[in-house]
Formats: structure tokens, sequence, C-alpha cells
């Protein structure tokens, strides 16, 4: 009887999906796309990404900028703070297309980096591997990344009169990447279109642990959108259930070097989730993009910590107007992220961690002075892994454009790969005006400027000043003005696939990038204030596309 039942289903799955795989067109189809681009940076006080500090809208004193006295920044030479800073770096992508017919297809993507162009090869580099180091003095590194390797394959109708697809394996899981989340992962997403209306399931795996345990983590959501006359109207939710956090530590180990040191999980598990509504269209002359993204959710601790949980609570919302007309474009944008208040959000955002506001010191010194543990995230967060910060284009000093190798450099830029960040926005808010121009077929330039505010409350989300300079009392300030930032854009076509980006902004800082360095190693320390010199940055990028 077994047997029948295995057989019968069989048949049933054999006839279903036999009109499937005979429709299949017999030759394959090679495509090959990608690009090859070399980047210059010439900057002032522009930090990069890769650093802690500001993760979660609030600063300990010593910012990211570093000052001297201030420790090392990771990728940044220390005492790098108002000095100039010039590097190359360059990208390679290569996507292989393998198409059979218009339902089957299968995708492979290589990322090859040079991070700096004359990097030192080093076996700690990236725990052993040489990713990131093609421009090494003699090349030849083994620097070649996998990026993507998924199926995209037709769901056969089983009575549903609708067409659906399915994409499995490691791919790009994004949604709204300039304000939400873009990665790379393992996952299985789909597509149902209901016309007008499309459907989009995701599933995806960012840390599996051990396999006989409940401490893997998985990503549920639902992306929802539908064409509306002139407008694209959408909606989704996503939900991070992490019972590993962060998903990777590294564990000091005395004598090894840090990239060396072993990596183990988290002791914390996480719950968070994201809701977010968006348009896109045109009304009248002019386009409009509107997004507006909430997020919620709470990490406790797994060793029952005196202080044992913190709770997540943040938005954000941006809206674009574009006004085009002939060979012009005018436009406006707004956004607003919310901050966190320093009097309960640790800069790591995890249970059991001292804030930064009325940490240490003597005993006597306030009516707030003492241990004070991180309780509450009201800062608006992105997703572990998303490269929000470097999709966002914003600007050249302060949100960072034209990603590349070294991902990104702008001051409010910030990536964590294991657990929720601010990204680009969380604690800063802007209001832009811009105007283009293409002047030839070949020569477009743009001028934009932009007003930039801090939206953390006593504290500041990128600066670290303190209200006491020259005392041992870190109370942190509470400034609103981070600055005005003017950038001059040129993108040159030298050929149709082949563009120069040439670009340079300046910030005029306001006070709340001033930052507070330690002058005292003794157990009470002294903080005194200072502003950075004021930040700029000059940018080309070369991009070849096919």
């Amino acid at each position: 009887m077994k047997k029948f039942i295995i057989l019968s289903l069989a048949g049933v799955l054999i006839f279903a999906l036999g009109a499937t795989v005979y429709a299949q067109a017999p030759k394959l189809e090679f495509k090959v796309s990608g690009y090859i681009d070399a980047q210059t940076f010439w900057t002032m006080n522009v930090p990069p990404r890769y650093t802690s500090a500001g993760l979660y809208g609030v600063t300990y004193p010593g910012s990211r900028f570093y000052p001297p006295g201030s420790g090392a920044l990771t990728g940044y030479k220390t005492g790098s703070y108002n000095k100039e800073v010039a590097f190359w770096d360059s990208r390679a992508v290569l996507k292989m297309d393998m198409v059979m017919g218009p339902n089957l297809s299968g995708t492979i993507m290589f990322e090859i980096d040079t991070s700096r162009g004359g990097s030192t090869w080093s076996p700690y580099l990236g725990n052993g591997r040489e990713a990131n180091t093609v421009g090494g003095w003699s090349a030849d590194r083994t620097a070649v990344e996998v990026k993507n390797i998924y199926i995209d394959f037709g769901l056969p109708y089983f009575g549903i009169p609708v067409p659906m697809t399915v994409r499995v394996g490691a791919q790009p899981i994004g949604v709204r990447p300039n304000m939400l989340v873009y990665t790379d992962g393992f996952g299985v997403t789909g597509g149902i279109k209901i016309d007008p209306v499309l459907i989009i399931p995701i599933y995806a795996k960012p840390l599996e642990g051990l396999d006989f345990a409940a401490d893997d983590c998985d990503v549920y959501g639902l992306h929802v959108n539908a064409k509306l006359g002139t407008f694209t109207v959408g909606g989704y939710g996503l939900w991070y259930n992490m019972n590993t956090y962060p998903f990777f530590v590294n564990a000091p180990v005395a004598g090894l070097p840090t990239p060396l040191t072993p990596v183990v999980q988290g002791t914390y598990q996480a719950s968070m989730y994201w809701l977010g509504v968006y348009a896109d269209g045109k009304a009248g002359p002019v386009n409009i993009n509107f997004d507006f993204v909430y997020d919620f959710g709470k990490v406790e601790s797994k060793l029952g910590l005196p202080y044992p949980k913190v709770d997540y609570q943040g938005w954000a919302i941006r809206t674009k107007i574009d006004f085009p007309w002939e060979k012009f474009n005018f436009g406006v944008v707004g956004m607003y992220a919310s901050g966190s208040d320093a009097q309960d959000t640790s800069t790591g955002g995890l249970p059991g961690q001292l804030v930064g506001w009325g940490t240490g010191g003597a005993a006597a010194a306030g009516p707030y002075w003492g241990n004070r543990y991180s309780k509450k995230v009201t800062g608006y967060v992105v997703p572990p892994g998303s490269e929000q910060d470097t999709n966002n284009y914003e600007s050249i000093v302060v949100y960072g454009m034209e990603s590349g190798a070294s991902g990104g450099i702008g001051i409010a830029e910030n990536t964590n790969y294991s657990q929720v960040s601010k990204g680009a926005f969380g604690g800063t808010w802007f209001a832009k005006l811009y105007g283009s121009a293409k002047l030839t077929p070949w020569y477009k330039v743009t001028l934009q400027g932009l007003y930039i505010g801090d939206t953390t409350t006593h504290g500041n989300t990128l600066g670290s000043a303190v209200k006491y300079p020259g005392t041992s009392y870190p109370y942190l300030k509470d400034n609103g003005s981070i600055g005005w930032e003017l950038d001059l854009i040129n993108e040159i076509y030298i050929y149709r696939n082949l563009r120069w980006f040439i670009g340079g902004g300046v910030l005029w800082a306001g006070s709340a990038l001033d930052v507070s360095r330690n002058v005292n190693t003794t157990a009470n320390p002294i903080y005194l204030n200072a502003r950075p010199s004021t930040p700029w940055a000059i940018r080309t990028r070369l991009v070849y596309t096919f």
C-alpha cells in the first residue's frame, strides 16, 4: 500500500511538471554582465564606516574621529585626525547568468576588491584570507569572492492561474536599500503576480549555529506592491528571529592578533521587526519618492544579568520631489530618523552595558553619577548586515556616495554585519536642495546643499563633546547642528559604458560634531573638547559597465 501511494504521488508530480519540463528551450543562453571601477579618495576628517562609535545614535567621550589619545580606528591610521588622507581602491563584479528558457536560469556572481591600492599582504588580514587585496604589489592574490549563487525558476500553476517564481540560494536580500536593507545571504524568495499586485515572500538564514540546538537565526518577510495609475505603492514587514545575538564576536586570546582570535557565538538573543510603506511615482510634472519605516523589538541576555533586556523602538521618514525641466532637474529631499537617549543607550546596544552619560569618575559628582545600564534604544536601526549606509547616496561628506571596494566613506556611514546598526540615517535629519543640468549628451553637473541635524538627546550622534571640559565629569553635551554641506558633482561619459564621476564636498561643521578626548591616563580622566578641522572630501570613480 505504501509503495502504491508513493508511486501515485510520483505520477502526479510527473504529470504536473511535465508541461513545464518539455516547454524548456533546449538551448542554453549564456549572459555575462558586471563592472570594473577605480576610485580615488582625498579627505579630511571623513572616517570610514567600519566603526562601532555612534552605532546606536550616541557616542562615548572619544568619537569616531579619533583625535590623538583616543586610540586607533579600524582601517584608519592612528593620528589621522585633522590630517589629509588619500588612497585608491577598485572593485570588479562578474555576473554570469545561465538561462534555459523563460522559466529556468542559474546565476553566479563574483566580486574582486582592492580596498587599498598598494595594500600590504598579511596572513592575518581577514582571518587569514586575502580578500580585498588585489591591489597589492606584484598582485597574484587569491582574492576572488563568491557573492551570489542562486537558481530562478517558474512554478507550474497547480490550478492557480497566476505567474509564480522562486529564487533559491545565496542571493541579494533587499527591501528599499536606500532606507532599510540590502545584504547577500542564503535564502528563498518568491514572486506571485496578481495584476496589478506583486507579492514577494522572503525567507533567509543568517546563522545556523549548532544543527541540534535552537541557536539559529531566521529572517521572515513579506513585501507587497502594486502599480496604481502613475504610482507604485508598497508595504512590507520583516522579522529577524535571532536566537544567537550578535551572530559572531571575537573572543580575545593573549598572543594572537585580533583577526585570528576565535570567533564565537553571541550570548544574547534578539527579536526585531521592521514595518514600512512607500510610494514612487509621478504627480503632474514632478516625481515623488516617499518612505516610512518603523522598527521595534528587544535584545535579551542568556546569562541572567541584573539588567537583562534592552527594548528597541525607532523610525525614519524620507520624501524626495524632483522637477525635471528640459535639460535640467531641480529637487528637494527631507529625511528624519529618530535618535536615542544617551542616558538609556550604550553604543553596543546590549543588556548589561554601561551607557556613556555620567559613568565613572568621582562618586560625588552629581545626582546622575554612577553606573547606568543600557535599557532602551529609540534611535532608528537597520538589520544586521544591511548596507543601507552605502546605498543612500545622499551626499559626499556626511552620508557618502559612489560606494565601492572600501564600502563607502562618510562621517555618518556605519555598518555592522553581526548586529543591528544605525546605518547612515539613525540619529540624524537633513533637508537638501539640488539642481542638475545635462549640458551635453556626455556631461552632467549637479550642485547640492544640505543642512544636517542631530536627533540624539542627552548626547550627540556623531560627536562626543562633554558639558564640563577640563574636568573628570563625562556628561555629554546635547547639540542639534551637524552642519551645512555643499557638494559639486560632475559625471562625464567618456564612452556610453565608461563613466567618470568627479565629486567634491565640504562640511561647515556644527557643534554636534565637536569631540572630546581624555588627556589624563589616571583613574579620574580629564576631558577636553575640540572642533575638528573643516571636513571635506574629493572623490573620483571611473567605472566601466558591461
